[in-house]
């Protein structure tokens, strides 16, 4: 994950656009027709989301592209307030999807990556 970006939302639902950076290790280009993922944080699912269009990663090469992502608001006011001591550091989450290709061999690809970030505002 490598940016987060607030679209909009109302009281119950917030819509992010959230940039992915995906690697390509192979010699070939990869024809991804879809991704979809789902952000879960301490267990709790917090957000879902997917791409609105196909793209190609090159051989041998890295791209980013952007997901749609929405969050349940209720859900996260809930969860940031259980847990009152992320203000002041990282978040740790986990990101689970799929990434469909369009290959007529290879249909899809699981991915899962955990990583931390600040949020805005954190002391450090």
């Amino acid at each position: 994950m490598v940016d987060v970006r607030l679209l909009g939302g109302n009281l119950l639902q917030q819509n992010f656009r959230v940039t992915l950076d995906i690697q390509n290790p192979n010699d070939r280009a990869l024809p991804v027709a879809h991704v979809s993922a789902n952000l879960v944080m301490d267990g709790e699912q917090i957000a879902s989301g997917a791409t609105s269009r196909a793209f190609i990663v090159p051989a041998r090469g890295r791209m980013r592209f952007d997901m749609i992502v929405a969050a349940d608001m209720a859900t996260g006011l809930m969860w940031l307030a259980q847990r009152r001591d992320v203000r002041r550091g990282a978040v740790d989450y986990e990101l689970d999807g799929v990434v469909r290709l369009d290959l007529p061999l290879f249909h899809s690809l699981p991915f899962h990556e955990k990583g931390s970030f600040t949020l805005p505002g954190a002391s450090r």
